[in-house]
């Protein structure tokens, strides 16, 4: 009897533990993911372009389609070069974030540029392929996955380095891998309720009465509301991105602009203390996000005139030889 009482004993310390490590994974997992709140808003800012000029029917499959395709490349590609990188180079994991961070500051500055310069001819997302039209659903979903491959780099990038590196192997898996889904889930979930928002509204509207003018409503609220998110997204990428570069710059040793941001929201947080937790984060935000936005105006003629003639001359180059 003594026997399986401290059977029961030792089985009810493991399940103990096993909670406890549950119970830490989705702490780091939802810590992990609020870290890569840029990347995911501007993730779903982009995604509900992708469904343009298709009929109402196919626009949650192709939604659908696109998430699988993020899942495939958060879980089957991103997650094993993260984990490799854990184990074996995690002195690549600050340059590899900051190379990520500059990518968004670039992508919201250019964002920024078009909407000054009131250019919006060169949308990629739009874009009609050569062959002719916007019922090619597999090039557009095509086109979609490669724009999620990299902001999923990006959010699983982030993650792995919002983990503790002391925590074994398979939890880092394992968090990446309630990260990959929770996001995914999140992200395309959001997506799907936005693209059908007018559907719905619509089918309010011809019931009439009250249900019918909250289906007006809806209608009449979606354009705008698109539009703030784009701009919201646009912001999120530029902050995050500016707080990405800035944060890695001060790991590898050059403290600044970090530590005189640190010390200007300080400053802000004491002049007013009712408020002194939001005060500071707003201008930490302000100026990560500033220094974000001038970053990326620098990389567009860098990307312009330097990384995409070079990347072309590549292409040529293979494809001669091919």
């Amino acid at each position: 009897m003594s026997g399986l009482l401290a059977l029961l004993d030792d089985v009810a310390g493991i399940a103990k533990i096993a909670a406890a490590s549950v119970d830490d994974v989705a702490g780091q997992a939802v810590k992990a993911s609020a870290k890569a709140a840029g990347a995911v808003i501007d993730d779903a800012a982009v995604t509900p372009k992708y469904v343009h000029g298709f009929s109402a029917a196919r626009e949650v499959p192709i939604v659908m389609k696109i998430a699988r395709g993020s899942l495939f490349n958060k879980l089957v590609i991103l997650l094993p070069i993260a984990l490799l990188l854990s184990a074996f180079a995690p002195w690549a994991i600050a340059p590899l974030l900051m190379i990520g961070g500059a990518y968004l500051c670039f992508e919201g500055a250019e964002k920024v540029w078009h909407a000054l310069a009131h250019d919006h001819g060169n949308d990629p997302h739009l874009t009609q392929t050569a062959e002719g039209g916007a019922g090619l659903e597999e090039e557009r979903v095509k086109g979609a996955i490669k724009t999620d491959f990299i902001l999923s780099a990006e959010i699983m990038t982030i993650a792995l380095a919002a983990i503790p590196a002391e925590d074994p192997l398979w939890m880092k898996a394992l968090i990446l891998v309630v990260v990959a889904f929770g996001i995914t889930a999140a992200v395309y979930g959001f997506v799907a309720l936005i693209v059908k928002a007018d559907d719905f509204g619509l089918h309010l509207a011809e019931r009439g009465g009250p249900l019918g003018a909250l289906g007006r409503g809806i209608v009449h609220f979606m354009p705008p509301f698109m539009k703030v998110l784009t701009v919201v997204g646009t912001a999120a990428m530029i902050w995050v991105g500016g707080q990405i570069v800035i944060h890695g710059m001060h790991e590898l040793g050059q403290h600044q602009p970090y530590e005189w941001i640190h010390h200007a929201a300080e400053a802000a947080a004491h002049a007013v203390p009712q408020a002194a937790g939001l005060v500071n984060w707003a201008v930490t935000a302000f100026f990560d996000g500033v220094f974000g936005l001038m970053l990326g105006l620098i990389l567009i003629p860098v990307a312009n005139y330097v990384v995409s003639p070079l990347i072309g001359a590549v292409k040529g180059l293979f494809g001669a030889r091919a």
